[in-house]
């Protein structure tokens, strides 16, 4: 056993909305990882640690996007060691971290409410937006009708458990075209949203669009830009995503001027997620 005194408890756990946009959407989960630690320990936050030899600060993140995939709706969870005001902890980890990792929202996480799993169970699925430069709407519209309308869109993927082959149209609860964004775009393109539930195998949106490659030949001339702009569980009556911390800030939401202050830079830093043009899953 290692000798000194044991790490001191979590009082408090925060959980954490972030963003990764521009040019940090090549950063790989375990580089962001690691500048989340640095930044943690530049603003000061008092995070736990474990015990052990290697004692590893109480960080855990849930449903990151792959590398090379935008986000607005990436999630990490603290347990801290002192308890502190979530408005001030969003401010002082937004300022630590570089350009790009922008920080969202934070909502204290209520006593008793179960272990860091608890959000993952909430994050049943996401909505992304790609965007598909040099690609014809009317083709896009004609290769999304062509998936939806299909039973099955089997595609085949290498996993760590060696190459699979999968059911790419079952994960897809509503997929369309977004022709007012593609027609304010910079450039001619298709833009594309969909729902897509969380499965095992994940499906991704590269699976998707091998799917829609297989169905109606659709073949972008040059990589897509894949942001995911939601995560959260399936709302049963509007057939999108709903608030995963809504639980959470319902039970604890300030009053007055703090409510202010936790809800107004979420808002204002979310860009496309607050789109009202939220895609419906419907079944």
């Amino acid at each position: 056993m290692p000798e000194g005194p044991a790490p001191a408890p979590v009082t408090q756990r925060l959980r954490v909305r972030y963003a990764k946009r521009g040019r940090l959407r090549f950063t790989s989960h375990r580089d962001i990882s690691r500048a989340v630690e640095r930044a943690v320990r530049r603003a000061g936050i008092p995070v736990a640690f474990s015990a052990g030899f290697t004692p590893h600060p109480k960080i855990s993140y849930t449903g990151a996007a792959a590398t090379g995939t935008a986000s607005e709706a990436e999630y990490l969870e603290l347990g801290l060691t002192e308890t502190r005001d979530p408005a001030r902890v969003r401010a002082e980890l937004d300022a630590a971290l570089p350009d790009g990792l922008d920080i969202l929202d934070v909502v204290i996480v209520p006593p008793g409410s179960g272990k860091p799993s608890a959000l993952a169970d909430r994050l049943a699925a996401s909505e992304w937006r790609i965007r598909l430069d040099g690609v014809a709407s009317d083709d896009a519209a004609a290769a999304v009708a062509a998936f939806m309308a299909a039973e099955s869109v089997e595609v085949e993927r290498l996993t760590k458990k060696g190459r699979r082959r999968f059911d790419a149209r079952s994960a897809v609860s509503a997929m369309e075209l977004d022709r007012r964004a593609a027609e304010a775009a910079d450039a001619p393109c298709a833009i594309l949203r969909m729902v897509v539930r969380h499965t095992t195998p994940a499906v991704r949106p590269d699976d998707i669009l091998t799917g829609l490659r297989q169905v109606a030949d659709l073949a972008p001339p040059s990589p897509p830009l894949v942001t995911r702009l939601a995560q959260g569980p399936l709302d049963a009556d509007t057939g999108g995503l709903a608030d995963p911390l809504g639980p959470d800030r319902e039970i604890t939401q300030p009053s007055g001027d703090d409510a202010g202050a936790a809800r107004g830079p979420a808002h204002e830093q979310s860009g496309e997620a607050a789109s009202a043009d939220v895609v419906s899953a419907r079944p």
